[in-house]
């Protein structure tokens, strides 16, 4: 399985290079310079567990299901996976100014994004949760969001999804200062991945929060990549179809959720 994707990818980045070596402008050069560094960096924030973080109380090497993914991705297309990581905040930015090559940190699909950027087959399916305290019984649908303050990552898909339903949104750097501040009663509630939370409420069963309402809508998360990058989206595609038939997507979505959540 791995000897036919290297032999694609090899292809691929073949005509990648001719056609650079044409001096076309706005060439695919992400796969072949990639190849040629032997590396492929991606963009991660690092501390949003269980999807990339640091291990050992943030003083271990970076982990986490993103993070074991795009190891497995890049070891299909022969090249180290090495990462970046970044506030939420400022990954895309990251992305648009070539830092790194690909962005694995669970980043949700829209249409708005798709205009601007380069998906790969999502490797992450789950739902939008509502989260509050346990005591809080004021919310129980995405409609009673109207009016209240909830913590959100500004750029993130969750924000979106908080101010549509009417919701006053406190921008945060990640979930650990979302979920400080629900606790604290400075928040009413927090937009998020259900399996951020589930993960959360696994690690901190005495936490005080619960999830109040689930939204009826699939997130369908993947990697993300600069316009342009078609060459290295196609590869990366071929690397994670593998990686789904020879069950390694399923065995890294049951070590960190008990479940496929990757289909």
């Amino acid at each position: 399985m791995k000897l036919r994707a290297l032999a694609g990818i090899a292809v691929i980045a073949a005509l990648a290079l001719t056609g650079c070596s044409a001096g076309n402008s706005g060439e695919d050069t992400s796969l072949s310079d990639a190849t040629s560094r032997g590396e492929l960096i991606f963009g991660t924030e690092g501390t949003y567990k269980p999807f990339t973080y640091r291990a050992d109380g943030g003083s271990g090497a970076i982990t986490g299901y993103d993070v074991e993914i795009a190891q497995a991705v890049a070891e299909k297309l022969g090249v180290t996976a090495t990462f970046q990581e970044t506030q939420f905040d400022g990954i895309f930015a990251g992305l648009d100014s070539s830092r790194f090559d690909l962005i694995a940190n669970q980043i949700a699909i829209n249409p708005e994004r798709e205009q601007k950027y380069l998906f790969s087959t999502p490797y992450t399916l789950s739902t939008g949760v509502i989260v509050t305290r346990m005591d809080d019984s004021s919310i129980s649908s995405f409609n009673d969001l109207n009016g209240k303050t909830t913590a959100q990552s500004m750029t993130s898909n969750w924000y979106r999804m908080a101010q549509e339903n009417g919701a006053n949104v406190q921008g945060v750097e990640g979930w650990a200062q979302s979920v400080a501040l629900l606790q604290q009663g400075r928040v009413d509630a927090i937009v998020n991945d259900k399996l951020t939370f589930l993960d959360f409420e696994q690690n901190t069963p005495d936490s005080g929060l619960k999830i109040a309402a689930e939204s009826p809508d699939t997130s369908r998360s993947a990697f993300v990549a600069r316009q342009g990058s078609t060459a290295l989206i196609e590869a990366v595609n071929q690397a994670l179809s593998e990686l789904s038939a020879d069950g390694t997507l399923t065995r890294i979505s049951e070590k960190y959720f008990g479940a496929d959540v990757s289909q």
